[in-house]
């Protein structure tokens, strides 16, 4: 007795709506499609289906049978999928999309060891903050940060980045520090134009959260430029430590009201479906979760 053969049959006349059609898509006589299910019925002492010469239907106790089988039936399909995508040889082009900061200093140093490790895989990369769409752009893979909404893609958290509120020395001994959100009214701020709440910067600081509409001087889409317009001295900029970091490290830059904290952005790499994942993308995932585990930002 083969209980998974015998739902797969069962539910494979449920999806035909007849044996003949059943029978087509399993290639099985239409007698054997017969056997299966009465063997079934028989077992589970119950008639799921309502027969007629003209159509089948289920019975209420068959539909949510049927429910649970392509459950059980998919999870399987979903199993073997996963082992023989592990077992299998990463090969074959790997369409990548990454935001472009990120992309230029923490992935592009990375690839030529991923395709070192896997001499049959090639690479296209894309680098773009536009939030593309992973199945109508052809994509493979996505690298995205920030607090990702839900929705059908597949994620898997690779690290994070604090957002943090910096100037160069030399513009805070000239304009003065700020101590409070409220005192970044009386600063040039330079504002990355991307942010989803726009001139709205929120912190939590020691009386709770806290919040200011920032008028920036220069405002702009670019993370770079930012970091490029502090270093000179030009304002203040909230700006995450992947991009930051070393230059907190090395002084350059001075972190501002340290009190008050901005958000924690998650670092994920994002696939369309968790069915059927192709050896090229689960090695460069792997690959990255182990890049990341340790990121050069974190202190």
């Amino acid at each position: 007795m083969d209980k998974f053969l015998e739902m797969k049959v069962f539910s494979a006349v449920v999806d035909a709506g007849s044996f003949t059609g059943a029978a087509d898509a399993l290639d099985m006589s239409k007698a054997a499609v017969s056997r299966y299910v009465g063997e079934l019925e028989e077992r589970l002492g119950l008639r799921l289906l309502h027969r007629t010469t003209r159509k089948v239907s289920t019975t209420s106790e068959g539909e949510i049978f049927h429910a649970r089988c392509r459950e059980l039936l998919d999870n399987l399909d979903e199993a073997e999928a996963e082992i023989t995508s592990r077992s299998g040889e990463a090969s074959g082009l790997l369409k990548v999309n990454v935001p472009v900061t990120f992309g230029v200093m923490h992935l592009a140093p990375l690839w030529p060891s991923l395709l070192k490790q896997h001499p049959r895989l090639a690479l296209d990369l894309t680098l773009s903050d536009r939030v593309v769409d992973l199945v109508e752009d052809g994509f493979d893979l996505a690298v995205r940060i920030g607090q990702l909404p839900a929705s059908s893609l597949i994620t898997r958290r690779l690290a994070s980045t604090r957002m943090v509120l910096c100037a160069s020395p030399a513009y805070l001994e000239g304009r003065g520090t700020p101590l409070r959100p409220a005192e970044l009214l009386q600063h040039d701020i330079i504002s990355y134009s991307l942010f989803s709440t726009g001139e709205n910067w929120s912190f939590t600081g020691p009386d709770g959260e806290a919040s200011v509409k920032v008028v920036p001087r220069v405002r702009t889409n670019s993370g770079d430029t930012c970091r490029a317009a502090a270093l000179q001295h030009q304002g203040i900029i909230l700006q995450p430590t992947f991009i930051v970091g070393a230059d907190l490290a090395a002084g350059t830059l001075l972190e501002v009201m340290p009190d008050y904290r901005s958000v924690e952005l998650g670092i994920y790499a994002v696939y369309p479906s968790r069915k059927f994942v192709s050896p090229r993308i689960r090695v460069a995932i792997d690959f990255l979760v182990d890049a990341f585990a340790n990121p050069a930002w974190r202190n």
